[in-house]
């Protein structure tokens, strides 16, 4: 009998993620650091929130370029408690953080991270509505667990993470059972790196983490997408082959060993 486990592109079977709220101006500082160690992220922007200049947001002009090879997400139009608003303005805020988003970005943003880490069931459901299909919360696991649940998606750990941040990333270096996938999914926001004066904290551990071969880099919403494409594959029922009916290239792991499936292909191992 073979032994069919889902593998990362290239057959990988770690992945890590970047997630940084608000779109302040030292995202600008992240993306360059990101950019020299391979690193990839997500980037939630409040696009009502452009012309505040208390706040120091990225110039609406400027979003397309600077976030190029990264991936624009939700955070809301305002950046409102949304558990505490009615469901139309849970709505609102959503729908039209994604509109004038999309229009910068030019591709569907489907994704979001909670504004103030607030969210309910009743969030929830709104979110789906708008068509939001993940959202990170606030809730550090400290593991590095696959998501059971996409609108609920806890992150590893706060880059500030009880100083442990550069521990957890040699952890997940270590990891070596291939038989398990791993995630080690990191959030902030950039301005932090400058209040607390530990640039160099950020640059480590990219400096860590980049260029590693058994590492998937990838945003949240790519990730996102490649589960769910993963999970539409056609096995047979002897287990001996396999047809993709969608867009991507998937990896399966048979028997230890790594195999792409083209879209549209039947492969047979």
């Amino acid at each position: 009998m073979q032994t069919i486990y889902k593998a990362f592109p290239g057959g990988k079977h770690k992945v890590l993620t970047m997630s940084y709220d608000d779109g302040r101006e030292e995202d600008v500082r992240l993306i360059s650091i990101f950019r020299k160690y391979g690193i990839k992220g997500t980037f939630h922007l409040n696009s009502g929130l452009y012309d505040d200049p208390v706040y120091r947001r990225n110039p609406k002009e400027q979003i397309r370029d600077l976030y190029e090879g990264m991936e624009i997400s939700c955070h809301t139009y305002t950046h409102p408690t949304i558990a505490r608003c009615p469901s139309t303005e849970m709505v609102k805020q959503t729908l039209k953080d994604r509109e004038e988003l999309e229009a910068i970005a030019g591709y569907t943003v489907r994704g979001m991270s909670y504004p103030n880490g607030s969210y309910s069931r009743e969030v929830i459901k709104a979110m789906e509505v708008c068509g939001i299909e993940y959202s990170r919360t606030v809730l550090s696991t400290f593991r590095f667990d696959m998501p059971t649940d996409f609108m609920e998606w806890n992150p590893t750990c706060h880059h500030k993470a009880n100083g442990r941040l550069l521990e957890l990333g040699q952890q997940f270096l270590d990891l070596h059972k291939t038989q398990y996938l791993y995630m080690m999914y990191v959030w902030g926001h950039s301005y932090e790196f400058g209040i607390d004066n530990n640039w160099d904290l950020i640059e480590d551990f990219c400096r860590l983490m980049g260029g590693k071969d058994d590492i998937w880099y990838a945003t949240n919403i790519e990730i996102v997408d490649y589960l769910k494409a993963w999970d539409q594959l056609k096995f047979s029922a002897d287990g001996t082959f396999c047809y993709n009916p969608t867009a991507l290239s998937l990896w399966v792991e048979v028997n230890k060993k790594a195999y792409e499936v083209r879209p549209g292909e039947t492969l047979h191992f």
